[in-house]
């Protein structure tokens, strides 16, 4: 399995600490193409680029400094060629003057909007992080580990969700897919998880504890009307392990199968028994339970559509069973980080959806 390149961060960084510098170039090249050449040359319009350039990649500091300099620049060109006194001169060192006024505005306008977008930005983090706050890293013989990834840059929300909980019965885990976007999904997914951690500790059984979150979901549901109540469905995998380990089961409801990697074997954790999501009120009857086994060294992976629906350019889907077969991983977190990074060199690009990572290694090593 390749991985990107880690120091992407840093390029970009590089990159955008050379575009800043954009404006300066340009005020040194209009100055030196104004003072080289002769009278006729002008460049004017290089003193009026370099501070709307600089209004949304500078400081406000460097904005000014930038609108001073193109002001000054222009100011000490008229001078040298005798143009300053003219009606021509004043009413070009004028236009100069008003467009790094304007530069100015812009730089403050923008920076309200900054400032408004980093406070939405850390609202939907410090959200994501009750809707998922991160799961424990060690339960009994159990390594864990758990990512989310929006498709979006810079959006922190969405509704597909994970939880980890250690229970009377065991380690249970769930992950799941609200159907929809925005705070909707967010509420959706909130009801889910509320009524996983409320139930895990208190149904003996893994199909119980699907009925109580489908029912949860059900209700939560009953504000809408018509087919719009089916609409917020959630995809689920529940999933069991006996802390001693040997075993698990799990409940499928209408989610991508898990994958159980073992000895760089890797395949899919199929149901016997297909069912519909939570929350559309229609299940009937007992959820079907499927037993693994799941012996030290196992590791059990569980991710939502965003991963087995990414393309490439040419429009194949990932697959995770080809590219993880006879790859070993150090532990689960090393598993989720390489298979982001793998999906990211098979996108090559933004992706059509969120994705939810859950790893569970059975290590009984102290």
């Amino acid at each position: 399995m390749a991985s990107v390149d880690e120091d992407g961060t840093d390029d970009r960084r590089d990159v955008a600490r050379y575009v800043r510098l954009l404006p300066v170039v340009l005020l040194l090249g209009g100055f030196l193409v104004d003072y080289l050449t002769p009278a006729e040359f002008s460049g004017t319009a290089f003193y009026s680029v370099a501070p709307m350039i600089a209004a949304p990649l500078m400081s406000l500091g460097g904005t000014c400094l930038i609108g001073l300099g193109a002001v000054a620049a222009d100011a000490g060109i008229l001078n040298h060629f005798g143009y300053i006194d003219g009606a021509g001169g004043v009413s070009e060192l004028l236009s100069i003057t008003a467009v790094a006024a304007v530069a100015v505005f812009i730089n403050r306008i923008l920076h309200v909007r900054e400032m408004r977008l980093r406070s939405a930005r850390g609202i939907a983090a410090a959200v994501q992080r009750a809707v998922l706050p991160e799961p424990p890293q060690h339960v009994g013989p159990f390594r864990i580990a758990a990512r989310y990834e929006a498709a979006e840059q810079d959006a922190d929300i969405g509704g597909d969700l994970y939880a980890v909980q250690n229970t009377p019965f065991g380690l249970r885990c769930v992950i799941g897919d609200v159907r929809g976007k925005g705070m909707e999904a967010v509420e959706a997914a909130t009801v889910v998880l509320g009524a996983f951690r409320m139930a895990a500790d208190e149904e003996p059984t893994l199909a119980g504890l699907a009925a109580r979150m489908d029912r949860a979901l059900w209700r939560e549901s009953e504000r809408r009307e018509g087919l719009d109540r089916l609409e917020g469905f959630t995809t689920a995998v529940l999933v069991e392990i006996a802390l001693g380990g040997g075993e698990l089961r799990l409940v499928n409801r209408g989610h991508p199968s898990p994958l159980v990697l073992r000895e760089g074997g890797v395949h899919y954790a199929e149901p016997s028994q297909h069912a519909l999501p939570l929350g559309m009120g229609l299940e009937t009857g007992v959820a079907a339970v499927d037993a693994l086994a799941f012996p030290p060294g196992a590791c059990l992976l569980m991710h939502t559509d965003g991963v087995t629906e990414a393309r490439n350019a040419d429009g194949t889907f990932y697959d995770p069973v080809t590219r993880l077969t006879g790859v070993r991983f150090d532990g689960p977190a090393e598993l989720l980080q390489a298979l982001l990074d793998d999906v990211h060199l098979h996108t090559g690009g933004p992706r059509n959806d969120d994705m939810a990572l859950l790893a569970v290694t059975h290590d009984p090593r102290p």
